[in-house]
């Protein structure tokens, strides 16, 4: 009875519970616009859920919280007042309270995408590393390490892929001419893989698997929005 009330599953029981009631209220009620200026909510929940989640949470890994916020913040700021990052692109004010044009929640989101993608492939090296040891394969640690930086960005950038058609047609944020450039999606990558790097690097367990479960519900999420709306 203990095992089905952990932590984990009473984190992916609100998880699914908020992004299920999301999905409902966003497209079968009449209440789209008040789960849409509710969504600063849910995201801040999410992050509150991984940090409750997290087993034998150290200095190193709330400096990796700290990190991945101020250079998502740092990099969007530059984004959105110069287009020199990302391309030309404008938040609305769904989001809540910004900071030079950047939501604040959009830090928050950086270090939510990145730490979830750095535990998945983290766990599936882990899982493939097993396999090569078991048949006698040692594979040199600096391919572990590229593989791991390279498989994560891609990963986020995937995951960011999938949200941007739903992002904009909820109005919060918007693309130049409507259009979302490829240049957007290769910053996304070399700035996850950077993340991803400082993840790796950093001495905090790595073990949180409610991660893998919220990276797989909100990329369900969006993808669904995404089909119906």
């Amino acid at each position: 009875m203990k095992k089905h009330f952990s932590k984990k599953n009473i984190a992916i029981f609100i998880a699914l519970l908020f992004h299920v009631s999301g999905f409902i209220g966003i497209l079968f009620t009449p209440y789209k616009d008040w789960f849409i200026v509710n969504t600063p909510l849910n995201l801040v929940l999410m992050l509150v859920l991984l940090i409750w989640t997290q087993p034998r949470k150290n200095l190193l890994f709330f400096l990796f919280i700290a990190i991945a916020f101020f250079v998502g913040m740092g990099t969007e700021m530059i984004g959105v007042n110069t287009g020199k990052l990302f391309g030309h692109y404008q938040y609305s004010n769904v989001m809540g309270s910004k900071l030079n044009g950047v939501p604040y929640l959009i830090g928050i989101n950086w270090f939510v995408v990145v730490f979830c993608s750095g535990i998945i492939i983290h766990t599936f090296n882990k899982w493939v590393e097993k396999k090569y040891i078991a048949a006698g394969i040692q594979m040199r640690p600096i391919l572990k390490t590229l593989s791991f930086i390279f498989d994560g960005a891609l990963l986020a950038t995937i995951f960011d892929y999938n949200i941007e058609p739903v992002a904009i047609r909820l109005n919060f944020w918007q693309w130049q001419n409507n259009d979302v450039p490829m240049y957007n999606f290769i910053c996304w990558f070399v700035i996850s893989g950077v993340l991803l790097a400082i993840f790796k690097w950093l001495k905090f367990d790595k073990s949180n698997h409610f991660a893998i479960h919220l990276f797989i519900i909100q990329l369900l999420f969006f993808i669904a929005l995404q089909t119906y709306l």
